[in-house]
């Protein structure tokens, strides 16, 4: 086992290249070049994610305000539940962000990680927002206490913040690798039942300004997903002093306790309590979406028996650099569909 810790990122190096020499433990000047960058798919990444710009207030909550009362208590109580979460989920995941960003040899994927960084700020926003819109100020507040004394919800926290926990502590190129499983649960797995709720909502002509947000957050995260799938695998590639097997059992071990507890959280917040969306298919979408993310990484699936999708009216999971409307059809959002072989820097 390397148990060597990481060094940061110089301020800059005269001597080095301006291409990295490594993911981590690399030199680079730390000048960034996007016409020059190591990976060819680290510029089509950054086009994509700001080809997802967007902002909360753009977004009128006027409808939503208006059906808030119309909802049932426990539409409301999942409804403000799954806020919270996402709410701390989204703020500790700021945070992480910008410390893996410091041990990153590489300039774009420096950049990369600060564009997702602001894009998870956003996020943040948007619960601001959103709950500005429909409760009072005092209502909000507890909800964004709810992380603190919630049981399934501290729990479910507590796995993620204890991996991230583990990295800032000792930075290895193995806990380096662990928090990145651990960010693709919090980012791939995490969100999804409660995605699920609002785009049930939206389905039944609920509080759709509401789900439309989060469906570009949920953009967002897949990109996000996408950029830490690489960071993983090419991290992997370079240091072959790394256990490659152990740390592949790492990953279908730790997605099939993280579907273990999204599958409690389902359980607690939804369960069978609303038209359109049943416990035993939340139970096998988040398996299905355990075993995608286990997939991605190159590992092996924690559940076998989970090969297709079974809430098939969720088109969210589309191909994000494919030009779409949005899923609500609110406003038209393109997406700049690059090559992984080319810069496009004729479109700069």
């Amino acid at each position: 086992m390397n148990e060597s810790l990481l060094s940061k990122r110089d301020l800059y190096d005269t001597k080095a290249p301006n291409q990295s020499t490594g993911i981590i433990n690399g030199r680079s000047s730390n000048v960034l070049n996007w016409d020059d960058a190591r990976f060819s798919w680290a510029y089509p990444m950054y086009k994509n994610m700001l080809a997802n710009f967007w902002i909360p207030n753009e977004i009128n909550m006027n409808n939503d305000t208006k059906q808030w009362p119309q909802l049932s208590e426990k539409e409301q109580d999942t409804f403000k539940k799954v806020i919270g979460l996402l709410a701390f989920l989204d703020s500790i995941q700021t945070d992480y962000s910008g410390k893996i960003a410091d041990y990153l040899t590489d300039s774009s994927l420096t950049a990369l990680m600060q564009v997702l960084s602001f894009q998870e700020v956003v996020h943040n926003q948007s619960y601001s927002y959103v709950l500005s819109s429909l409760v009072s100020k005092q209502e909000q507040d507890e909800i964004f206490e709810y992380w603190k004394h919630d049981e399934v919800l501290l729990e479910r926290n507590e796995f993620i913040a204890n991996g991230y926990k583990e990295f800032v502590e000792k930075p290895t190129p193995e806990s380096f690798l662990r928090s990145v499983v651990y960010d693709v649960v919090l980012e791939g797995l995490f969100f999804y039942a409660g995605f699920a709720f609002f785009y049930n909502l939206a389905r039944n002509q609920k509080m759709v300004s509401t789900s439309t947000m989060i469906n570009y957050i949920n953009r967002d995260e897949q990109l996000h997903v996408n950029l830490f799938v690489h960071i993983f695998k090419e991290t992997l590639e370079e240091h072959p002093e790394i256990d490659r097997a152990e740390m592949l059992q790492f990953v279908t071990d730790t997605f099939r306790k993280a579907a273990e507890l999204e599958i409690k959280w389902a359980s607690y917040i939804i369960g069978d309590d609303f038209d359109g969306l049943s416990m035993s298919e939340l139970d096998a979408y988040i398996k299905f979406m355990a075993n995608k993310r286990c997939i991605e990484l190159g590992a092996e699936k924690p559940f076998q028996d989970y090969k297709k999708n079974p809430l098939k009216w969720i088109r969210a999971y589309e191909d994000v650099n494919s030009g779409k409307s949005d899923f609500f059809e609110q406003k038209s959002r393109q997406y700049t569909k690059v090559n992984y072989q080319d810069n496009g820097f004729d479109d700069l």
